[in-house]
């Protein structure tokens, strides 16, 4: 609890921690847990006081305080461990059982099944440190930190620091204990062990700074060993040497954690972690199937955001979870700052756009909102909140922020920021100060209306006709603002400083930008008197260069020149923002979500972006699936599904467009089996596309498909695996085995996610995804019961394990009967008798049923293409 840390760090200062950790017998699956063993110095304000450790595993063996041995049975309870009785400078030493993780969380244990080798790794954040040893576990109580690990003498062992010290032990020579340098002071949640027989590359990098410091900094790169041959390490490494010459300059504060090393690691529940001096990845990252040039400049942006963070979050800290942004907003903006400035991308900001923001405004526009700013009462809130919110919308308001207070000020104060607080921890007035002495503008007003306040505002031209011998010469054009924050209902018009482009044909037909007017949006009108008066463009574009956090409706003439002349805009940006407009129209039933869908397949075979048509496909797909009403979604999904083919055939060969539809086509083939034989013929070779290779990740794409549709048996499937004996093979054999539209196989694989334990995290959403592939009727006896298990899954169910079955395993595959209301849909129904009967649920439950619910509520509105958003309302109770 906040209010517990608190009194927590008003009583006590965490100096340092050694902790020793022995992980010899991790390759034995019969052997649950290992030791742990903590040694803690702090010092305490009040002598004879009391507080309490943190620690979650198999037991506690010891207690020992300023020397004096506690009786375990007295001091241990639960996950805490008093200590009472304090000097004014303490040291505790806490021996016990850690457990082995296959949630993620904790101490993860993973055995390739490529080689049958095992594999750990930690992950934390927000507060797991404390199943792997005893801790203060609250980021405000830094110390410094020694590991020294135990582990088979042939593995690879890192930690935060470097390794000074590696030994066999003489009693076994088999195992050797490796000790690693002290750190400098840092946050339990970003400490980090990895252990096991991981594949290493190492390089350096050197550099001296303008003001004449030399940096040389270790790198090093792991993946698992099975995976070595597709780790395109000199890839890597030059990206990471751009990032590091980037932001050491940028900030003027050198790199502070020594080596750097990365590492590429098996079911990761996160994109990555900024563990300083050890950052984990995904290996979803180590391509071992052809990828997308999207692909691996979302891997760069990732790579460059949990860099940023080496300064914003490790150097200085949030002091309490409330502050998340501080650290994760800046990384976001940062990270796509790196890709731009740092990289030969050109395309960093659009993505930006096109992706990232679209996650903010979809979070944004749920009932469950919130401030940048959050109230974090606890940890499952904090777990909870990095979200769209908190990552993307917060990097939004920052890139707003930095046109406001121009990009030099913005930087100035971050390094000054940087040094005042070093090593410690901070809160929202911190960074205020900092900016606002080096702006010169006083951030209170801003911050109140951008960082705590909820919503997204919604943009829209009015524009008043002139009379009819003027031709269309608008009399008055305006700015039309409409905003209210979901959480407290009020009216809530905030500032933005943004651009108005005029786009009209040039005479080759392009539609090329011919003007723009920098503005500030104030109030709910805002007058453009530049624009009255003169002929007015094919096309007005609201956010032009896409500065202001909003969403954008198009003026009815300005949507038919989009709807008929989209992939006439040369620009990528004002094209990504025409794309963003179209599809926030059919999210909010608007226009009919059909319109849209013709939309994509009109002008998306242009589409020179890859990201871009990435994400406007997958829009389409969830248009047809979701937002077309019933009646015509088969004649919607048919058509698309051809336009999907044809795209494939006329693609150049080897492209990322050919990749992308053959992706298309795989999905939509789901629910549809007209060209489920050309998706065998894919596979086995009889149909092949010149330059479409057909890998392991695409065959199971395809296999997919054909089991959904009943068209693929176990025992083909069981013979891919064999084919395909990595980590992500098995995901797809669990995913392809659990879509077969079988009664038998649905229940089973319910059995397997909400009664068995036996998944890991991967194979729990792999089966989850399977489960869910099937029509409604199919899925209709698991309504009940999903309700029904809800309470015992949280209670039952790590925070990580239990979010994703509450969220997988919802009903959401709806369909809204002619002439009936969304909000009287028998499962709305059903989810509010839910959420009126268990009042007294945990907050972080009943807010991920609020947001499932408020999911399903906007596709049945867009399917009856009702006007509004109306999942900005909670339930009625």
């Amino acid at each position: 609890m906040r209010s517990e840390a608190a009194d927590r760090s008003a009583l006590i200062s965490t100096a340092s921690y050694d902790v020793s950790l022995d992980v010899r017998h991790a390759a034995d699956p019969d052997i649950a847990g290992y030791t742990s063993r903590s040694v803690i110095t702090f010092t305490a304000s009040e002598p004879g006081s009391s507080t309490f450790l943190d620690f979650i595993g198999a037991g506690v063996h010891s207690v020992f305080l300023n020397g004096r041995r506690l009786p375990v049975e007295d001091v241990v309870d639960g996950s805490r461990i008093r200590l009472e009785n304090l000097l004014a400078e303490n040291q505790v030493t806490v021996t016990g059982t850690a457990l082995y993780s296959r949630s993620g969380e904790g101490m993860h244990r993973f055995v390739d099944p490529a080689d049958g080798k095992t594999y750990l790794y930690t992950q934390y954040e927000p507060a797991d440190a404390r199943r792997v040893f005893a801790n203060f576990e609250q980021p405000d109580l830094k110390a410094t930190y020694t590991f020294h690990v135990m582990a088979p003498a042939q593995w690879e062992v890192a930690s935060n620091g470097a390794e000074v010290k590696r030994t066999l032990l003489t009693s076994d020579p088999a195992t050797a204990c490796w000790d690693f340098a002290t750190t400098l002071p840092m946050s339990t949640y970003i400490t980090a062990i990895l252990a096991g027989p991981y594949f290493k590359a190492q390089d350096r990098w050197q550099a001296t700074l303008d003001d004449g410091t030399h940096l040389d900094v270790p790198l090093a790169l792991y993946c698992r060993a099975s995976m070595a041959d597709s780790f395109d390490t000199d890839h890597l490494f030059a990206l990471t040497k751009k990032g590091l010459d980037f932001f050491n300059r940028l900030f003027d504060f050198p790199y502070p954690w020594g080596k750097y090393d990365q590492a590429f690691v098996p079911e990761y529940n996160l994109g990555a972690m900024e563990n300083p001096g050890l950052v984990t990845f995904t290996e979803s990252y180590v391509f071992t199937s052809r990828a997308t040039d999207a692909q691996y400049q979302g891997r760069a942006n990732t790579l460059m955001h949990e860099m940023a963070h080496m300064w914003f979050g490790d150097l200085v800290t949030m002091q309490w979870w409330d502050d998340l942004w501080l650290k994760e907003s800046f990384a976001d903006y940062m990270g796509t700052l790196g890709v731009d400035r740092a990289t030969d991308w050109d395309t960093a900001w659009v993505n930006f756009a096109n992706k990232r923001k679209a996650w903010a405004y979809v979070q944004d526009q749920l009932p469950t909102t919130h401030p940048i700013v959050a109230d974090i009462p606890d940890l499952e809130a904090a777990k909870q909140n990095f979200d769209g919110i908190t990552y993307a919308k917060g990097a939004s308001v920052l890139k707003q922020l930095v046109a406001y207070v121009g990009f030099d000020a913005f930087i100035a104060g971050s390094r000054a920021y940087f040094r005042k607080h070093a090593y410690g921890n901070t809160s929202l007035g911190d960074l205020l100060d900092a900016l606002g002495e080096a702006s010169g503008r006083d951030l209170a007003g801003w911050a109140q209306l951008w960082l705590q306040t909820s919503g997204i505002s919604t943009l829209s031209l009015d524009i008043v006709p002139g009379t009819t011998d003027d031709d269309g010469v608008p009399a008055g054009v305006a700015i039309v603002q409409e905003a209210t924050d979901p959480v407290t209902g009020r009216e809530e018009l905030r500032p933005h400083r943004l651009r108005v482009g005029s786009y009209d044909f040039d005479g080759s037909g392009a539609l090329v930008r011919t003007g723009s007017i920098e503005t500030d949006v104030v109030g709910a009108r805002t007058e453009l008197s530049r624009l009255a008066g003169h002929p007015r463009p094919a096309l007005l574009l609201v956010n032009d260069d896409d500065l202001a956090y909003a969403k954008v409706r198009l003026d009815p003439e300005s949507e038919a020149t989009v709807r008929a002349s989209l992939d006439r805009i040369t620009d990528p940006m004002a094209r990504a923002l025409c794309w963003t407009a179209l599809w926030n129209s059919a999210r909010d039933g608007v226009s009919p979500a059909r319109h849209y869908v013709d939309a994509v397949a009109a002008f998306a075979p242009a589409e020179t972006g890859i990201g871009v048509l990435l994400n406007v496909l997958d829009n389409a797909v969830t248009a047809v699936e979701r937002y077309t009403a019933v009646g015509s979604r088969t004649a919607v999904r048919a058509s698309f599904l051809a336009t999907a083919a044809e795209e494939l055939d006329r693609a150049r060969p080897g492209s990322d467009q050919q990749l992308a539809w053959a992706r298309t086509l795989g999905t939509l083939s789901r629910h549809d089996a007209t060209l489920l034989p050309r998706l065998r013929g894919l596979l086995d070779g009889t149909d092949a596309v010149e330059g479409l290779a057909v890998d392991a990740e695409l065959r199971w794409h395809f296999w997919h498909a054909l089991a959904a549709n009943g068209q693929a048996s176990a025992a083909e499937l069981h013979a891919e695996l064999k084919r395909d004996t990595t980590a992500s093979g098995r995901a797809g054999h669990a995913t392809a085995l659990a879509s077969r539209p079988d009664p038998a196989v649905k229940a089973a694989a319910w059995n397997a996610a909400v009664e068995g334990n036996e998944l890991s995290n991967q194979l729990l959403t792999a089966t989850i995804n399977g489960f869910a592939t099937a029509p409604a009727e199919l899925l209709e006896p698991y309504v009940e019961p999903y309700f029904d298990c809800l309470r015992k899954t949280w209670d039952t169910r790590s925070i990580e394990i239990a979010g994703r079955i509450v969220r997988g395993l919802y009903p959401a595959a709806q369909d809204l009967a002619e002439g009936t209301e969304p909000a009287e849909h028998r499962v709305i129904r059903r989810t509010d008798r839910w959420l009126e009967e268990n009042q007294d649920a945990p907050h972080a439950l009943r807010r991920i049923v609020v947001e499932q619910r408020s999911h399903l509520l906007r596709a049945l509105c867009a399917q009856a293409a009702v006007v509004g958003s109306p999942t900005l309302a909670p339930p009625a109770h």
